[in-house]
């Protein structure tokens, strides 16, 4: 059996251009637009290098209702330890809250766990940086 090389993440959401357009930003990705007649009902970004996965954005009837079951980690304290990492994680929470998002509270480390930042992205979908 082979193994699966590559794989999207999907969103449900209200307004997937705006969506796909705030995880551009957080990640780094960039966004081709759909065909005119589709924008209105999904928009699509991905990794420029090609190596991380691609986000698809979905139009849904329904908001959101519940914590999400999946959510996304976004890696900027890999490696860093302390205080180190602390401030990398705030500066990166403060870049993130001017584009939208919002910051939930602050985990610090506690000997066991290192620090990390759990947030909500522009629709309110559950996202930490760590």
């Amino acid at each position: 059996m082979s193994a699966i090389k590559k794989f999207q993440v999907t969103f449900d959401c209200a307004e997937p251009e705006r969506l796909a357009r705030f995880w551009c930003e957080v990640l780094g990705y960039v966004a081709p637009s759909p065909p005119p007649e589709e924008q209105d009902s999904w928009f699509a970004c991905s990794d420029p290098s090609g190596v991380g996965p691609r986000l698809y954005f979905q139009r849904v009837p329904e908001g959101k209702t519940a914590k999400n079951r999946v959510h996304l980690d976004v890696r900027v304290g890999t490696g860093l330890v302390g205080d180190e990492r602390l401030a990398t994680l705030e500066a990166e929470c403060a870049r993130l809250v001017a584009l939208g998002a919002t910051h939930v509270q602050t985990l610090y480390a506690d000997g066991e766990n290192e620090s990390c930042i759990p947030m909500l992205d522009i629709e309110g979908n559950e996202f930490c940086i760590d």
